[in-house]
């Protein structure tokens, strides 16, 4: 069998590398000194040292405008390169921060001096690109609202605490009520703590709504009830309240920080402000009307979407901001979320094609609401049945939350509401695909699809 030939590749001209970024400078960050190179024309000596004292950073500005430099390129190592770009950023530089993997040196020696220099170079040649950073007013409420993450993960590790003496006075509080820190666990728990030990007494703190009766919890709380238990169960509680707490102080910082944004415009807002959702409260909600803050600002209603509640939204939105521009397309948004698939092309072929790993925030918020999307009779939750059952439950996590980002990214760039087309909708053009897919493979064999009359289908 002859072999097809092959179409003209017609490959792009490749220019010689030209100097695109003539002031530019190169930092190699590290916690105790900076090392910064500027072009050779500039100063003598061209590489420089500075300690990390704030005082320092200042000096490394002002010399580094006395060299005329315009824009600065440094690796985001740790922690340490923030102080560093802000006060840069202030003082009117244009500050690249660079991911470590794009300015990897080749095999060789490495010193702290060749990297600022191989920094510098790179983006004297315009061979950086500055990773995504959300505005300033976005980047102190993703602080916070990471800060709130790391609050209710240390706060869980008490809960377990509390779970650990209650079993080790084997009072199965766990095993008759679902959340020992709802209103009646608390309510036993603190009871406990303060010297009743009478299993119908601590009973009698049962709320309506648990679905085991008196008797069943007060046989529940018969347990060996020993001093050194008791006081750690004590301690538990006591730093369960303190994080409870420090939660609320910072819903209530955050509540001050989005009153203090800008609003966003009135005439943009295509969608109704989002209203209260009833029934009993998720955990680890805001205690202020969270939602409604987002809609002020972002402009569309992001709840509206099945499986995005207002935290989620929260997390999304403090992570890629309020403008989707830095993103042309959709691709472009759904592949620095690392929700495409990341193909590795090698003779013509594809060797791998998964999402790469990545440690990103809003695709892990992405992820997390697509999961919850199993038993959603919406059109999304339809289409996660599919894919779970086609592709398995992996696999139609990621394809749902790359639908979910596409949702996202036209609603904040066309400022335009989500509206659920609903299950049946969605079944109903599933059907109306595949039948036009089996008409056209029908034709291509000679034959025809002859629709079933519905009274025989019926008797049939």
């Amino acid at each position: 069998m002859a072999k097809r030939k092959k179409s003209p590749v017609n490959a792009p001209a490749l220019d010689v590398l030209e100097q695109i970024n003539l002031h530019a400078a190169g930092l190699d960050i590290g916690s105790e000194e900076i090392w910064v190179c500027v072009p050779a024309d500039s100063d003598e000596p061209s590489v420089r040292v500075f300690p990390t004292f704030t005082v320092d950073l200042q000096a490394l500005a002002d010399w580094l405008a006395a060299c005329q430099i315009e824009t600065v390129a440094m690796e985001s190592t740790g922690v340490y390169w923030i102080p560093v770009y802000e006060i840069l950023e202030s003082r009117g530089f244009e500050v690249y921060l660079v991911n470590a993997r794009h300015v990897k040196n080749v095999p060789g020696r490495k010193t702290d001096i060749l990297d600022c220099q191989w920094i510098q170079q790179l983006h004297t040649y315009g061979l950086l690109r500055a990773s995504f950073r959300p505005t300033e007013d976005i980047c102190a409420l993703r602080a916070l609202a990471r800060h709130r993450d790391n609050l209710i993960r240390y706060r869980s590790a008490h809960i377990q605490h509390m779970q650990k003496a209650l079993q080790l006075m084997n009072v199965k509080l766990t095993e008759v009520v679902s959340d020992i820190t709802g209103v009646t666990g608390l309510s036993i728990i603190r009871a406990i703590v303060a010297g009743e030990r009478d299993p119908h007494e601590l009973a009698r703190f049962r709320q309506s709504g648990c679905k085991k009766s008196e008797e069943q919890i007060a046989k529940a709380l018969q347990g060996n009830y020993k001093l050194e238990h008791i006081f750690v169960l004590k301690q538990a509680l006591a730093q369960y309240d303190f994080y409870l707490q420090q939660i609320q102080e910072c819903d209530a910082q955050m509540e001050a920080m989005y009153a203090a944004l800008p609003p966003s415009d009135p005439d943009s807002r295509v969608s109704p402000p989002p209203k209260p959702k009833g029934g009993k409260p998720r955990k680890n909600q805001a205690h202020f009307d969270l939602a409604a803050s987002l809609y002020d600002v972002v402009g569309v209603d992001l709840t509206a979407i099945d499986g995005i509640d207002a935290l989620t939204a929260q997390a999304i939105i403090t992570e890629i901001g309020t403008d989707v521009s830095a993103w042309p397309t959709v691709k472009h948004f759904t592949s620095w979320l690392g929700l495409s698939p990341h193909n590795d092309k090698s003779g013509g072929k594809v060797l791998r094609s998964r999402t790469k790993k990545t440690k990103n925030r809003a695709n892990l918020a992405f992820r997390i609401a697509a999961h919850s999307l199993s038993r959603s009779q919406s059109a999304v939750g339809a289409f996660y049945r599919r894919m779970k059952a086609k592709h398995g439950p992996a696999k139609a996590t990621t394809a749902t939350a790359h639908k979910l980002a596409r949702m996202v990214y036209f609603m904040l760039k066309n400022r335009s509401a989500y509206v659920d087309p609903g299950v049946t909708y969605y079944e109903q053009q599933y059907r109306d695909r595949t039948i036009r897919n089996l008409k056209r493979r029908a034709a291509a064999l000679g034959l025809e699809l002859v629709p079933v009359p519905a009274q025989s289908a019926t008797v049939s």
